[in-house]
Formats: C-alpha cells, structure tokens, sequence
C-alpha cells in the first residue's frame, strides 16, 4: 500500500505537468476564459493530492486500515475529481457536454474530503 501511495502520488504529478502545460498552450486557443479556468482547477488539485499521496506514502506504514481508507480516497477522489473536469471542459469546447459526469465531480470532492479528515484522525489519534 505504502507503493501504491508513492506510484499514484509520482503518476499524479507526472500527469499534472503534463496536463498544465497541454492546458496552458494547447487548450488555449480552444477553451473560453472560464472553461481555462475550470481546466486549471484541476490540474492544481492534481498536484496537491499527487503531493500528499507521496508525502503518505513516506510518511505512513500503513499498517492500520485507516490509513489505507486514506490513500484510496485521495487516490480515487482526485482521478473523479480532476478527471472529470478535464472531461467536461474539453466535451464542453468540443460542443458535445459530457453531462453524465456533472455528478461525478462533487462525488471525487466527497472522497478527497474523505481523506482529509482520515489524514486528521491519524493525528488527533496519534495525541491520545
């Protein structure tokens, strides 16, 4: 789990360049003032959780299953989150909406959220 933490957390990363640049040059001409905006969104929560992934990651043995919950909420919390905005911002451009992932968005929040207050519980407990 401890890998698993550390390889998603380095892809994240990885993509998050990957994406900010294809975004700022790109996607530019493409996508309107909002849309850029939307897009950039993003690709910062992106990183964020691509940085706490890895900082789990090397900071945790995950020998509690808490923390395991916690980098599968990052983990899958930033693909729904920031994966969908990618979507919906480029169908948007394309004029073809992907409303179906409207949902999904706010769902990737939940589960980011859902990290957070895990990565809280282990040091409030870690006081007791």
């Amino acid at each position: 789990m401890v890998l698993l933490a550390q390889i998603v957390g380095a892809l994240y990363g990885l993509l998050a360049v990957i994406f900010g640049a294809f975004g700022a040059h790109a996607l530019k001409k493409l996508l309107s003032e909002d849309q850029l905006k939307s897009f950039e969104t993003g690709v910062k929560y992106q990183m964020y959780h691509a940085i706490v992934l890895l900082l789990i990651g090397f900071n945790f043995n995950m020998d509690v299953a808490f923390q395991q919950y916690m980098v599968y909420c990052f983990a899958i919390g930033t693909f729904l989150f920031s994966f969908s905005i990618y979507a919906l911002v480029i169908s948007s451009a394309k004029g073809r909406k992907m409303r179906f992932l409207g949902p999904i968005t706010p769902l990737g929040g939940l589960l980011l959220v859902s990290g957070w207050a895990l990565l809280l519980y282990s040091f409030i407990r870690n006081l007791v």
